[in-house]
């Protein structure tokens, strides 16, 4: 860093420009004209001057992808080279300050305690973000808590999904003929992209299925605890309403510690309870 006097605002492009390369494997101008409102000229101005100036020979341009890909010498300068900064770009909309502690805007009075990132590889990500974008099919290599044993699927996936705790990718299963979540941290060796789409998102019926999951206060809590809950969840009668969809239900209620097949012994621990349950029944447990 201390090599590079560079503005601020061009550093968050250089960033950018490094992330997209590394987990995309192919970047244009229109990434960063579409995250930060800058102009063409501007955008290509950046990426010749981050491969002139700060990474020569990382970046190169191929005629077929009709934009830069890595280098064989492709190096980070300017970031770590970690999952987390392209998946937390990708969560930016729904959760800006985990993407701003990424880019180390440097609050000097704050700090965010959050989970390890899993171990996800670019060679891993590139083909599910190039699939999804190209609406292709997908030959994985997948490990399953059932029994450990790794296994062939071939994939349609239409999303990667951000949890509080782990980072999967929504797909078309054609082994399981269902939709699934795929965990990108198990999928093992490189997956292969093969022809369009089998089903799309479209077909999801859980993902297009809108629900809402109703939190309110433990009932064994007295009135005044509840009181207490109730304001720092921002309630109003007692209930906060949280929209989702039928597949992302119980992701929801982990990042609120709820399960709804066990009770916390101590009201005051959970504090939360989930008021809606037969409503949400029928999609907590498929």
């Amino acid at each position: 860093m201390d090599k590079w006097p560079i503005r601020w605002d061009l550093l968050f492009r250089y960033r950018m420009i490094e992330i997209i390369a590394l987990w995309e494997g192919r970047l244009t101008t229109k990434h960063l004209i579409q995250s930060f409102g800058i102009g063409r000229q501007q955008a290509s101005k950046d990426i010749n001057s981050y491969i002139t100036e700060v990474a020569p020979g990382s970046l190169i341009y191929d005629k077929q992808l009709k934009g830069y890909k890595p280098s064989d010498s492709f190096s980070p300068k300017l970031t770590s080279g970690q999952a987390d900064e392209y998946l937390h770009i990708l969560a930016r909309q729904e959760d800006m300050a985990i993407t701003f502690s990424e880019l180390n805007m440097g609050f000097e009075n704050t700090e965010m305690v959050r989970p390890i990132t899993r171990n996800i590889s670019p060679e891993v990500l590139r083909p599910l973000v190039q699939a999804i974008r190209e609406k292709k099919r997908v030959d994985i290599s997948y490990t399953s808590m059932k029994n450990g044993k790794e296994v062939e699927r071939i994939i349609s996936p239409h999303t990667l999904v951000c949890t509080p705790l782990r980072w999967h990718v929504r797909a078309f299963c054609e082994h399981a003929q269902g939709y699934r979540d795929f965990v990108l941290s198990r999928i093992r060796g490189l997956p292969d992209i093969n022809d369009k789409i089998v089903m799309g998102r479209d077909q999801d019926e859980a993902w297009n299925t809108a629900l809402e999951v109703h939190l309110s206060p433990d009932h064994r809590l007295s009135e005044s605890q509840a009181a207490v809950v109730a304001h720092d969840y921002g309630m109003t009668n007692n209930i906060i309403k949280i929209p989702t969809s039928a597949a992302l239900v119980r992701y929801v209620l982990d990042a609120y510690n709820i399960d709804v097949k066990l009770l916390d012994l101590d009201p005051k621990g959970q504090q939360v309870v989930l008021s809606n349950y037969e409503q949400l029944k029928p999609y907590l447990f498929f």
